[in-house]
């Protein structure tokens, strides 16, 4: 028990914890992975069973209370998507330390690009860090879920009460908008939160640990459905290429926008907005028919100074311009959009964050703006503090996808600090 020690001997008592839990913490990555938790959208069940043994693991494990939060979502296993919290209690009221991470994961994409199987972690004994676990989702955030998990078990452990109540947050539904996790949980349950919260989102970083997100760009994607006529694709005289007008289209929105909103912000990276024309659905299935409506979509990353209204005003303009020329009508619809408020470097999460981090790591940290989404939006926008760090080699989404054990380990222990801040 650390009780009765003083302050830098409980940090080592905790930190020799951490040293010691490699096998737990290989223990816990290999089950999560073992329980794909893989949304509706992209052909999965959703998280339940991952929730289920996660939930499970914890109490026998002893970190409780635990809560669990049941979207409903019809497509997924047992009709919801879970996002569990569990709690430990601190000796003063006040504004709580969180740390969140998600319980989904992507597709493992191409299979002949994984040397292993992605549902079944694989540890190699290589790289200039140590070891590293390979599979589907280890890092893309069973990491974050990992450290957290061993930052709380280590002050259980050594009898440690925090001053500040802190909880640990594994929500559903990250990896496709948050529709059935924080943002749910926030429209549905926003009592869980405070205003003087902080909140930890170990969910990106570098491989160095030494940026920590405060800021992310507006995003806006949008579905464009261009409707002409269909006709044989001799007698274009007869037809109106919906394809043609839509290719146009995509074309002059890349392209003007990214003329017209110019701005740059050394915060981000890169430092300018982002016009992109992504994914593109089939329209006809031969080569000799012009086709009568097509689909496209488009991913903007538009820098927090620039006015969202300017933007939809000038897709507008575009897109009457396009009508205009080609004869067709163009209905288009947002399907996503956020606009997100920045964390001040000088708040203090970002000042005990910056401090964890170099103790720990021995690295200075600065604040950087991002132009991926990630659930520190949904939270900023509520007025309540979040960063988003880790250290980690950024392998989310690929194929091989790893994290590195001492990085489990080590930013377990920052979080530690970070739940010893409160005493």
């Amino acid at each position: 028990m650390c009780t009765g020690i003083n302050s830098m001997m409980m940090k080592e008592k905790i930190f020799a914890y951490i040293d010691n839990a490699e096998a737990l913490a290989v223990e816990l990555e290999t089950e999560l992975c073992k329980r794909p938790a893989i949304s509706p959208e992209s052909g999965g069940e959703g998280e339940l069973d991952k929730a289920e043994f996660l939930e499970g693991w914890l109490k026998e494990h002893g970190l409780t209370p635990i809560e669990r939060y049941d979207a409903a979502d019809s497509r997924a296993k047992g009709g919801v998507r879970p996002s569990l919290v569990a709690s430990v209690p601190g000796r003063r009221a006040g504004g709580r330390f969180w740390i969140m991470s998600h319980l989904d994961v992507v597709p493992p994409g191409e299979a002949k690009l994984w040397e292993s199987d992605p549902w079944t972690v694989v540890r190699k004994d290589d790289g200039p860090l140590g070891p590293r676990l390979i599979g589907r989702g280890v890092e893309d955030n069973q990491q974050g879920l990992v450290s957290s998990v061993l930052a709380a078990l280590a002050l259980a452990a050594c009898g440690v009460q925090p001053g500040r109540t802190f909880k640990l947050l594994f929500a559903a539904d990250e990896e496709n908008g948050s529709a059935f996790g924080i943002d749910w949980l926030l429209k549905r349950h926003g009592e869980l939160f405070r205003k003087d919260d902080m909140v930890l989102i170990p969910d990106g970083g570098d491989s160095r640990g030494e940026t920590i997100e405060i800021a992310e760009k507006n995003q806006l994607w949008v579905k464009f459905v261009t409707r002409g006529r269909q006709s044989h694709a001799s007698r274009p005289d007869q037809g109106k290429n919906a394809h043609l007008a839509g290719a146009d289209l995509a074309v002059n929105l890349h392209y003007g926008l990214k003329a017209k909103f110019t701005e740059k912000d050394p915060l981000f990276e890169p430092d300018y907005s982002t016009f992109e024309i992504t994914k593109k659905e089939a329209n006809v299935p031969n080569i000799n028919t012009i086709p009568g409506e097509d689909v496209f979509y488009m991913d903007m990353r538009v820098l927090p100074r620039i006015s969202m209204g300017a933007v939809e005003a000038e897709i507008e303009r575009l897109k009457k311009e396009t009508e205009a020329k080609h004869g067709v009508t163009v209905n288009y619809g947002k399907i996503q959009f956020n606009e997100s408020k920045a964390t001040s470097p000088d708040s203090p999460l970002i000042k005990l964050l910056s401090k964890a981090a170099a103790e720990v790591y021995g690295v200075k940290t600065r604040p950087v703006g991002i132009g991926g989404g990630t659930v520190g939006a949904f939270l900023r926008n509520e007025g309540i503090d979040s960063a988003v760090w880790s250290r980690m080699d950024d392998t989310a989404h690929q194929p091989n996808e790893y994290a590195i054990i001492a990085n489990i380990l080590g930013d377990a222990k920052v979080m530690a600090l970070l739940m010893l801040s409160g005493e």
